[in-house]
């Protein structure tokens, strides 16, 4: 078992929250990473309404606009390592053609194999398909939805990758949901909790004041001045 500062259990604390608020937590625990380390650009969720998901990244990256033009990777090599975890995995698939999502790698047999492999969702700038026999309960958040798979291919997998904006790492921790996907740093999953009580005790001030009857933009003025930025 690898040595992290982290445990099963604190990720699971952190899935009471969705993404944009852990966003806000790391602004408080990792202010220089206040414009970094999430997907910039939307995403489609094939189930909107699941709950967050948090794992551990399982990267790899991805080509289907043309047949491969060489050796290709191993697709049992890649559900080894998506495997050859000791906490539950999220797959990190970036597509690497000039047309991201031509041929989709995801549908009913891939989110089937992978949720039995132990990973909970996928984020990629490709796409997906079979959304009728698609596994219960396996997340992914794809650029598109496509019907064929064209000449998909694997190219490489432990890589680091990018998707949408999101610079990703084999092992980083990621939380994911309907609004994006975000890399939170090791050392600051047991500090987000705390960060993100703070951030809504400041919130519930401007709240109440604004859900107040008697509700002044002088009040808002003085509640603002008293909890700091909000957003």
């Amino acid at each position: 078992m690898a040595d992290r500062p982290f445990t099963q259990a604190d990720l699971d604390v952190l899935k009471a929250w969705d993404t944009p608020t852990i966003c806000n937590g790391l602004e408080v625990t990792n202010p220089e990473r206040r414009a970094i380390g999430f997907t910039t650009t939307p995403l489609v969720a094939h189930e909107p309404k699941l709950p967050p998901i948090v794992g551990l990244a399982r990267v790899g990256m991805i080509r289907s606009k043309e047949a491969p033009r060489g050796k290709v990777v191993n697709r049992t090599d890649w559900y080894d390592y998506v495997a050859e975890a000791d906490l539950p995995t999220i797959v990190l698939l970036q597509d690497l053609d000039d047309t991201p999502g031509y041929g989709a790698f995801w549908g009913e047999v891939h989110s089937t194999v992978h949720k039995a492999l132990g990973a909970l969702g996928c984020v990629t700038n490709g796409s997906y398909r079979d959304l009728d026999a698609w596994a219960s309960g396996f997340q992914i958040l794809g650029g598109m939805v496509n019907p064929s798979h064209a000449h998909v291919h694997l190219v490489s997998f432990s890589q680091p990758v990018n998707i949408h904006g999101m610079n990703a790492a084999h092992d980083d921790v990621i939380h994911a949901d309907r609004h994006g996907a975000v890399v939170i740093p090791a050392e600051s999953v047991k500090k987000l909790p705390a960060a993100i009580d703070l951030i809504a005790r400041r919130e519930k001030v401007i709240l109440d004041i604004c859900h107040d009857p008697k509700f002044t933009s002088a009040k808002l003025r003085e509640a603002i001045r008293k909890s700091g930025e909000i957003h």
